[in-house]
């Protein structure tokens, strides 16, 4: 009897396998989602030639028609391309969760001994390094069509950084979309009829001032023209000044975008999850 009870007692006290830890779950599924980048290089496409087609397109086949009173118009646009880049994460990260889910990877990975945080967390975290890329890329090709961080190290640390903090909160939103949309054919019209005119709609690539009235209140609203504004202001963009009765984001646009990323992230994030909870358990 007591042999008997020393073997329960033992059997109670053995350890039970356990994973990875999380650390390790995500960065193990960063590495696939950058595997696949290595892979398939053309994935690239939309963060490297596609910004650098905007550029030279609206420089010098649009751009003999925007003048930008103080400034030039080339070094002007840089930073609302960099800010259009970094929005299209939601649509990077929409389109592979939505792949990873139609083609049975999240239900794969669920049978092993991982957390469904690990699975979003990585996602987010690839994305957020795709569209890095795409900055890096859009830096150096600024250099070569005249385009300078003219307010020192701390002005440039603080426009990358306000770009990284909204590209985090539109991470949540390509996190709803995927998970809510039944193909990837679903997500990319809903994306690019949502993504482009919010994108066009802004300071990106004019001055809200030549729009109509209802209209350019709607681009000085937009959370890309505050993030276009602050990266401006912080890189010392010359004729980025705005007009003395523009509304209160574009005369603040740093403290602007920081509350459009909080509040984007606060909201559609428990959206989002719930989506992806409902779509993975179905």
């Amino acid at each position: 009897m007591s042999a008997a009870t020393d073997a329960i007692a033992i059997d109670r006290t053995d350890p039970k396998p356990v994973g990875a830890s999380r650390l390790r779950q995500i960065m193990t599924l960063v590495r696939r989602n950058l595997t696949h980048i290595k892979r398939q290089p053309e994935m690239l496409t939309d963060v490297t030639i596609q910004p650098i087609m905007f550029v030279l397109l609206f420089s010098y086949v649009f751009g003999g028609s925007i003048t930008i009173p103080g400034g030039d118009y080339k070094a002007w646009l840089l930073p609302g391309v960099m800010a259009q880049t970094i929005a299209f994460s939601s649509f990077i990260v929409a389109v592979g969760l939505n792949t990873d889910i139609g083609k049975g990877m999240i239900d794969r990975l669920r049978s092993l001994p991982i957390q469904r945080s690990s699975i979003l967390w990585s996602r987010s975290i690839a994305a957020l390094m795709h569209s890095s890329i795409g900055v890096a890329v859009m830096s150096v090709t600024g250099l070569f069509i005249g385009w300078r961080i003219l307010d020192g190290v701390v002005g440039g640390l603080i426009g990358y950084g306000l770009l990284l903090l909204f590209g985090f909160a539109m991470i949540w939103v390509g996190i709803l979309v995927g998970s809510a949309m039944r193909s990837v054919e679903a997500v990319n019209g809903l994306m690019f009829s949502t993504m482009f005119p919010i994108t066009f709609v802004s300071n990106v690539f004019a001055r809200p001032e030549g729009m109509p009235g209802w209209l350019r209140t709607i681009a000085e609203w937009n959370p890309i023209s505050s993030l276009t504004q602050a990266l401006r202001d912080n890189w010392g963009v010359p004729g980025s000044q705005v007009r003395p009765d523009a509304p209160w984001p574009l005369h603040n646009p740093e403290l602007a975008t920081i509350i459009w990323a909080v509040a984007i992230t606060a909201i559609i994030a428990p959206l989002a999850l719930r989506a992806f909870n409902k779509r993975t358990t179905d």
